[in-house]
C-alpha cells in the first residue's frame, strides 16, 4: 500500500490510540492521533484531509455517530471512508452507525488481521475514488478547452454575417441571413454559458448589480426572438405590467437567463403554439415566467433539470427541454438570492418561473 495514505485515529483513550497506531505503523501509513470528535472536525478543516478515519463511537462531548454525521454532511469530507470502532455489539448500534453514514465497523477488542483487511479495503475504495475524480477533472478541463476554442469561429460567423447584411437587398436572402445570425447568437450564448459555468465552479459567482428597467429588457428580447418565433410559426407574446419595473440585478447575467429560457421555450414548442414572457411586480420583487405549450416535463424530473449531472440521464429518458443552459440559469438566480423552478402548464407545456 502506498506510503502516502493518511489515516486519522480518533479515540478518547490514549491506550487505544497507541494500540491502533502500533498495528498500522509498520505498513508505512501517515498516522495522526486525535482524542475527540471536536478535534477531528477541527483537523478536517485544514487543507490536507485524510484518506481514512478510524473513529471510536463512545466519546465525551461528541460521539462517533455525531462526528460521522457531520463528516458525511460536508461535501468536502463526505467521500472520506469512516470505520467506526465500538464495544457495542447490537444490531441497533450498527443501524445507527449506518444511518450516520459509516462505511465499515470494527468491534473491540480489535483483531490485528481484521483491522489490516478493513483498512486496506477502505483505502482501495478511496484510491479508486481519487483516480476517478482525476479522470473526471481532466475530461471537464478538455471540454472547457474545446468550448473556448469554439469562440473564435463563432465570432467570425457573426462578423461575416454582419458584413453580408450591409450588401444583401433580396428579402428572401435577408430572411435566411437573419436565421444564420440567430443561430450564431444562440451558439455564442451557449459557449459563453459553458465558459462562465467553468469559472463559477472554481470560485463563487460575483454579481455586479445596478438598477435595471426589466420591461425595457423584455421589449428588446421581443425584437430579437420574434425572428425565431416567426420562422417556427410560434406566437411570441409579452405580458408586462403598466407601471415601471425596476430592480437591482446584474443586467448582463440576468439577460442571459431570460435569453436561455426563451430559447428553450421556442426550440421545443410546436408550430401554431404560443410562448409567453410574463413579468409581475410583487412587493418590490420580480416574478418572471416563460410559458410554453410544448410536451412539458414530468413532475418527478422538475427539480432534476437544473442539475448538470442529471442532464445526460434525462436526455436518455427522452426529456428534450433540458440542457446546461438551465444549470447556468440556476447559478445566476441563486447568486441573486432568488429561486427558479418549473411547473406544468395546462393542458400541455411548461411554466418556468424566476423570483428575485
Amino acid at each position: 500500500m502506498s506510503t502516502t495514505n493518511k489515516i486519522m485515529i480518533v479515540d478518547d483513550e490514549l491506550s487505544m490510540r497507541t494500540y491502533v497506531q502500533m498495528m498500522l505503523e509498520p505498513q508505512g501509513y501517515e498516522l495522526l492521533l486525535l482524542e475527540s470528535g471536536l478535534e477531528l472536525i477541527d483537523e478536517l478543516s485544514k487543507p490536507n484531509i485524510p484518506d481514512l478515519i478510524i473513529l471510536d463511537v463512545i466519546m465525551p462531548m461528541m460521539s462517533g455517530f455525531e462526528a460521522c454525521r457531520k463528516i458525511k454532511a460536508n461535501p468536502r469530507w463526505q467521500h472520506i471512508p469512516v470505520i467506526l470502532v465500538t464495544v457495542l455489539d447490537t444490531k441497533e448500534a450498527i443501524l445507527k452507525g449506518m444511518e450516520a453514514g459509516a462505511d465499515d465497523f470494527i468491534q473491540k477488542p480489535i483483531n490485528f488481521n481484521e483491522l489490516q483487511a478493513r483498512v486496506r479495503s477502505m483505502l482501495r475504495i478511496k484510491n479508486q475514488y481519487d483516480e476517478l475524480q482525476k479522470i473526471l477533472h481532466l475530461r471537464e478541463e478538455l471540454s472547457n478547452m474545446v468550448v473556448h476554442d469554439m469562440s473564435s469561429p463563432i465570432t467570425l460567423i457573426q462578423l461575416h454575417a454582419a458584413l453580408l447584411e450591409e450588401q444583401l437587398t433580396d428579402p428572401k436572402q435577408r430572411e435566411h441571413l437573419e436565421m444564420i445570425q440567430v443561430a450564431a447568437d444562440r451558439l455564442d450564448s451557449f459557449t459563453n454559458d459553458m465558459l462562465m459555468m467553468a469559472k463559477f465552479e472554481h470560485s463563487k459567482l460575483r454579481i455586479n448589480p445596478s438598477e435595471v428597467e426589466i420591461k425595457d429588457m423584455a421589449l428588446n428580447f421581443e425584437k430579437h426572438f420574434s425572428i425565431m418565433a416567426k420562422s417556427k410559426g410560434i406566437e411570441l407574446k409579452l405580458e408586462l405590467p403598466e407601471q415601471p419595473l425596476k430592480l437591482f440585478i446584474d443586467q448582463h447575467l440576468f439577460s442571459r437567463v431570460i435569453a436561455n429560457l426563451l430559447t428553450n421555450a421556442l426550440q421545443y414548442s410546436p408550430p401554431q403554439s404560443k410562448v409567453v414572457l410574463r413579468l409581475q411586480s410583487l412587493n418590490k420583487h420580480l416574478k418572471l415566467q416563460v410559458i410554453d405549450e410544448g410536451v412539458g416535463i414530468p413532475e418527478a424530473d422538475q427539480e432534476r433539470i437544473f442539475n448538470k449531472f442529471e442532464v445526460v440521464e434525462l436526455k436518455k429518458k427522452g426529456i428534450k427541454q433540458i440542457g446546461l443552459g438551465l444549470t447556468f440559469c440556476k447559478m445566476v438566480v441563486d447568486a441573486h438570492a432568488g429561486k427558479i423552478y418549473v411547473q406544468a402548464n395546462q393542458p400541455t407545456g411548461s411554466i418556468f418561473t424566476v423570483e428575485i
